[in-house]
């Protein structure tokens, strides 16, 4: 390959100069964002309840995002229950920077989707509002391919979301959605899509029912799965069988999170984002590599998230992308932060765990276990300490009770002992 050629190659390795930028710069962007980000959020009715008081301009550091507050799902459900039923109606909740005609906003968007809860979430009005084309780009993607989308385009936004980036890359779709096996096998013999955009286990009674039946779908030859686990004895299946897939992750409401690349080390954060991982049942920033629940934040959001807990488990992932992609990497989805169990007819959440640990300095780190079976189910709290002073495991003890209105045994144990899965909660009872 000649030095012009190799060139073209790797420009053609990314979506855009931002995915290579110094990592420096890429900070700085983000934090300059941020004022006029919060100043638009403080522009909405919840926005004002919740960061009226923040001097925006003075949101210029990390250290000073990670002193507001966390947007969790159960509060926005909450406040769009109460907008649905306020004399001044507004099913969005008073969080959305845009709506349409009788709405807080009255315009600007295109469309409203609905997640479970109900949850409604609007889509702006400009290209990729999702940001999905990033991920697609990565997947190998590219402008002229016919791309098959299987993804539900009924009530929910993946559909749509998808087809977003795949327009915005100069793809054509074909609108497939959910079920309907054999008429979608029968449109990829029919048009030869260059690629699919779905579950990955929907692509895999694809790829067997065509074998079955003897049809052709040799044309499709690369993928972009989410939703679903994609291990990788499934990745190397499909690779056998002609088809390179890649993960996105993402969720309805903030739309591209983080993706992978030819590298498959982690996922890649997506540049339109800024990320942290936090200790579950708190709003703290936990050290890079210790699994937390993710949090995000939409840089530039017609729908403003600030510090919005998407309830999923990960960590940031140590160096670079050996794709060449400079932004921070995490490990994927690793299950959900929400560990709420009930005991003894108390709920025991992953908040009361952090104000335990808050009345303690000793306390690094903390999880409550709870055995046995239901209706005698026993609760240990297992705590990494960085010291032992007398009476320390009776005055946790006291804050259990106090904080939960059970009790629990209380288990010393040196810093680094417990797993880094992010728990923080573990049910370890016999359901039988």
């Amino acid at each position: 390959m000649s030095q012009p050629q190799a060139a073209r190659a790797a420009a053609d390795s990314f979506y855009d100069a931002l995915e290579t930028r110094d990592p420096a710069q890429r900070e700085r962007d983000a934090l300059a964002a941020l004022p006029p980000l919060l100043r638009r959020v403080q522009a909405t009715a919840a926005g004002a309840e919740r960061l009226g008081r923040v001097d925006a301009d003075a949101i210029t550091t990390r250290q000073a995002f990670a002193k507001l507050p966390v947007l969790r799902k159960g509060e926005v459900h909450q406040r769009q229950q109460a907008g649905r039923a306020a004399a001044t109606w507004d099913p969005l909740g008073g969080i959305s920077a845009i709506g349409w005609r009788g709405t807080a906003a009255a315009q600007g968007a295109r469309r409203v989707y609905q997640s479970p809860g109900p949850i409604y979430e609007p889509e702006g009005l400009g290209p990729d509002p999702f940001r999905m084309a990033r991920a697609l780009w990565a997947a190998g993607f590219r402008a002229g391919d016919l791309v098959h989308c299987s993804f539900s385009y009924h009530l929910t936004p993946a559909g749509a979301m998808m087809e977003g980036g795949a327009h915005a890359i100069g793809c054509t779709t074909f609108p497939g959605g959910v079920g309907n096996t054999e008429l979608q096998l029968q449109a990829i013999v029919d048009l030869r899509p260059h690629g699919y955009i779905g579950t990955p286990s929907f692509l895999k009674i694809l790829v067997e029912r065509a074998a079955e039946s003897g049809q052709s779908i040799a044309s499709m030859h690369k993928a972009l799965v989410s939703a679903e686990a994609f291990p990788p004895s499934l990745r190397d299946w499909l690779g056998v069988r002609g088809i390179e897939g890649y993960q996105a992750y993402g969720t309805a409401d903030v739309g591209l999170i983080a993706y992978e690349t030819v590298a498959r080390e982690g996922m890649v954060v997506d540049e339109g984002v800024l990320l942290e991982i936090v200790r579950p049942g708190t709003d703290d920033p936990v050290p890079d590599g210790e699994v937390g629940e993710v949090v995000i934040t939409v840089l530039a959001a017609d729908y403003p998230l600030v510090r919005y807990g998407t309830g999923d488990l990960s960590a940031v992932l140590p160096g670079r992308c050996p794709s060449g992609r400079t932004a921070q990497r995490i490990k994927g989805w690793m299950g959900r932060a929400d560990q709420t169990a009930k005991v003894r007819g108390m709920f025991v959440h992953p908040s009361q765990v952090a104000d335990i640990v808050r009345r303690h300095a000793e306390i690094v780190r903390a999880r409550m276990v709870i055995e046995g079976e239901m209706a005698s189910d026993r609760m240990t709290f297992k705590a990494e300490v960085s010291a032992r002073p007398e009476g320390l495991a009776q005055a946790i003890a006291a804050s259990v009770r106090d904080v939960t209105k059970l009790n629990a045994e209380v288990v010393l144990a040196a810093a680094g002992s417990l797993p880094n899965d992010g728990k923080v909660i573990e049910d370890a009872r016999s359901y039988k």
